[in-house]
C-alpha cells in the first residue's frame, strides 16, 4: 500500500510541471521510477524498460488532460498537429522496437545524455532569427518522425524536443507550450503499444505488468497528475515565458544528474 501513495504523490508533482510546461513529465517520471523500482529490487535488466514503458502509458492521460486545458485558451496549434502525427506514431513504434533490443545500461547512457542536452539548451534560452518559420510538410513529417524515435527511446511525450525546435521557428511559447501538449498524445498512443508488445513474453518482470507497463504505478501516477495538470496550465498563462523555461531545465538537470550518480 505505501507505494502506491509514493506513485500517487509522484503523479501529482509530475502532473502539476506536465501543465505547466506542456510535457508529459517524462523525463522527471523515469528518473524518478528508475529510483522507486530499484528500491523494489525490480530485475536490473528490465527496470529501465519497465520505467519508460510506465512513463510514456502515463503520458497518455496526461496528455489528454493538459490538452484540455491549453485548447480552452486557445493556445493549440491544430495545423501543426495534422502534419506531424503520421511522422510521430511511425517514429515511435520503430523507437519502442530499438529500446526493446538495448541494454538497460545503454539505454540509461543515451537518456542522461539526452536530458543535459536538453536543459541547456532550454536554459540559455537561445533567440532565434526572427525571420525563420516553420519548415514545409516534408520536413516537418522528417523532423516528426525523429521525435517519435528518440521520445520513445526516453520515454518522453516529445515536449523536451518540440518546445524548443518550435520556439526556434518563432511559434508563440504559450502556443509552443500547448501544441506540444497535444503532439504529446499520438506518441504516448503509439509508445504505450510497442512497449506493450515488446515486453509480452518476457522473463523476470514483476508481477501486475502488462508487457513493460507496470500498472501500479500507472494508476497512482495518473489519478495524481489529473489532479494537477489543471493548476499547471492555469500556471502557464500566467507566468513569464523566461520563468518556465528555467524552471524546466533546472529541473531536469537536477534528475540528470541523480540518475548519472546512480550508473557509477
Amino acid at each position: 500500500m505505501e507505494w502506491w501513495i509514493v506513485y500517487l504523490l509522484m503523479g501529482l508533482f509530475v502532473g502539476f510541471f506536465a501543465g505547466l510546461l506542456g510535457i508529459g513529465g517524462g523525463l522527471i517520471l523515469v528518473t524518478l521510477m528508475v529510483y522507486m523500482f530499484t528500491v523494489q529490487e525490480f530485475p536490473a535488466d528490465r527496470l529501465l524498460h519497465l520505467a519508460l514503458g510506465t512513463s510514456i502509458a502515463s503520458i497518455v492521460f496526461t496528455s489528454i488532460s493538459s490538452l484540455r486545458a491549453h485548447h480552452k485558451h486557445g493556445a493549440v496549434r491544430w495545423d501543426i498537429l495534422r502534419i506531424a502525427v503520421p511522422g510521430l506514431i511511425a517514429g515511435t513504434l520503430f523507437g519502442t522496437f530499438v529500446a526493446d533490443q538495448m541494454k538497460s545500461k545503454y539505454l540509461a547512457i543515451f537518456f542522461v545524455v539526452f536530458v543535459y542536452y536538453s536543459a541547456v539548451q532550454m536554459f540559455a534560452n537561445v533567440k532565434p532569427k526572427p525571420t525563420r518559420q516553420l519548415p514545409g510538410k516534408t520536413g516537418m513529417t522528417a523532423v516528426a518522425i525523429i521525435v517519435g524515435i528518440v521520445s520513445s527511446l526516453v520515454g518522453v511525450g516529445g515536449g523536451v524536443m518540440t518546445i524548443p525546435l518550435m520556439s526556434l521557428c518563432n511559434v508563440p511559447m504559450r502556443q509552443t507550450i500547448g501544441t506540444s501538449a497535444a503532439l504529446g498524445l499520438p506518441i504516448a498512443l503509439a509508445g504505450t503499444v510497442g512497449f506493450i508488445v515488446t515486453g509480452l513474453g518476457k522473463d523476470h518482470l514483476p508481477p501486475l505488468t502488462v508487457g513493460y507497463v507496470y500498472l501500479p504505478a500507472l494508476v497512482g501516477i495518473v489519478i495524481g497528475t489529473f489532479v494537477t495538470v489543471p493548476w499547471g496550465a492555469k500556471a502557464a498563462h500566467t507566468l513569464p515565458v523566461t520563468t518556465l523555461k528555467k524552471i524546466f531545465a533546472v529541473i531536469l538537470f537536477i534528475l540528470a544528474t541523480k540518475m548519472l550518480w546512480s550508473l557509477f
